[in-house]
């Protein structure tokens, strides 16, 4: 008997706690909404999975979890090393912020830029859509964080999840955990959250204006492109050296067309090796010990409001610049500002056919969705160079 209460006490049901099991839920809902709805499944369903393991509870002493770090200790004078968990370094590379540059590296490796070069203005949406960054970063401040806290918290309005963990690794390393399933959520919830502000903000007129079609970019001007831009970003904001560096290499590498086994590689098993990895080890930094906090509820709570203000801003700018344009842009544009690449440009086509089937606004919301990710970037620079 007393070999099987030993036995008991040691399973995962005796130290089950609350919290452990809410988490858990939590990581099945992820997986199921990856499942069931198709809401970004190559990213809910590895942090779901990451969370139901890491709010497994363990016996003491055993390092397991993703905080049991390796560490040395002295025991009656003498020095032992004591390894960490295998998890704790799977998460060196969220907490060091290694995955997200080499997550950049695959999307700079498949995006085509073409269609922001053929019509320029277009990347002022992506640096409106930037306004819900530092909207919130205020919001943040006034509800009590540091100004490092507040810096991590508002670039979900990115809603750029490489960017967020990258600047909450080097701002808010407590916070880390909050900030990334809340940007990844917030990304994955692209379609339910849009669609409702486009519509508000619009009118149906607005709504079926047709663009003209862009021009024909040259072989010339992509190439060139990557390398010019890095140059101009990187002087302004050097803080994002680091991930503008490897978007605009992978970048390079596919439109110099001598690297082509290269790009293949980095927009393929190369980012979805990352992303296994970085999504799995974001869900097990859930720990219940740790993330269910009111800070959580508070950072989640900024994050939509923060994905609202961005899509707003896109859309309100638009219609600024309309007022100036001869040839108007569809507001709806304005929406794709926002890091979430295609997700956004997905949603704008959607909503637009909603209002004219035969309206094709993809190709014309990409120019901003990419134009978002380097203001996303951008802004995650600055923020990191100002409050170091």
């Amino acid at each position: 008997m007393d070999i099987l209460l030993e036995f008991i006490n040691t399973t995962g049901f005796a130290a089950m706690s609350p919290g452990n099991a809410i988490m858990i839920l939590v990581g099945i809902v992820f997986i199921g909404l990856a499942i069931v709805k198709d809401y970004e499944p190559l990213l809910l369903v590895p942090i779901g999975m990451g969370a139901i393991v890491g709010n497994i509870p363990v016996i003491e002493g055993m390092a397991m979890g993703v905080y049991d770090h390796h560490r040395w200790i002295l025991d009656n004078g003498v020095v032992e090393y004591q390894p960490g968990s295998v998890l704790s370094y799977l998460y060196l590379g969220v907490s060091l912020g290694i995955y997200p540059p080499l997550i950049f590296l695959g999307i700079g490796a498949m995006t085509d830029f073409s269609t922001m070069l053929s019509n320029p203005k277009l990347t002022l949406l992506g640096a409106a859509a930037q306004i819900g960054v530092f909207a919130t970063f205020l919001g943040a401040v006034w509800l009590g964080f540091t100004l490092p806290e507040a810096g991590a918290i508002g670039i979900i309005g990115g809603a750029d999840g490489p960017t967020a963990i990258f600047l909450a690794a080097k701002l808010a390393p407590d916070l880390l955990g909050a900030i990334a399933i809340a940007a990844y959520s917030y990304m994955a919830l692209v379609p339910v959250i849009q669609p409702p502000v486009m519509k508000l903000l619009t009118t149906r007129e607005e709504r079926l204006i047709r663009m003209k079609p862009p021009r024909k970019v040259s072989k010339r001007e992509r190439m060139i492109f990557p390398i010019a831009a890095f140059l101009i970003c990187a002087l302004i904001a050097p803080g994002a050296i680091t991930l503008l560096g490897m978007l605009f290499f992978g970048n390079l590498l596919k439109e110099s067309l001598v690297t082509e086994r290269l790009a293949n590689t980095a927009r393929t098993a190369f980012i979805d090796i990352v992303t296994i990895l970085l999504g799995f080890s974001v869900g097990a930094s859930t720990q219940a010990d740790t993330f269910l906090k009111p800070q959580s509820l508070l950072i989640f709570g900024l994050g939509a409001l923060s994905f609202v203000i961005a899509t707003a801003s896109g859309v309100m700018f638009a219609k600024l610049m309309n007022r100036f344009l001869t040839d108007k842009i569809n507001p709806l544009v304005g929406a794709a500002g926002v890091s979430a690449v295609p997700d956004s440009a997905r949603v704008v086509q959607m909503v637009g056919q909603q209002a004219d089937p035969h309206n094709f606004l993809l190709m014309h919301a990409m120019a901003p969705n990419v134009a978002g990710v380097i203001g996303s970037a951008i802004a995650a620079g600055v923020l990191w160079s100002v409050l170091t």
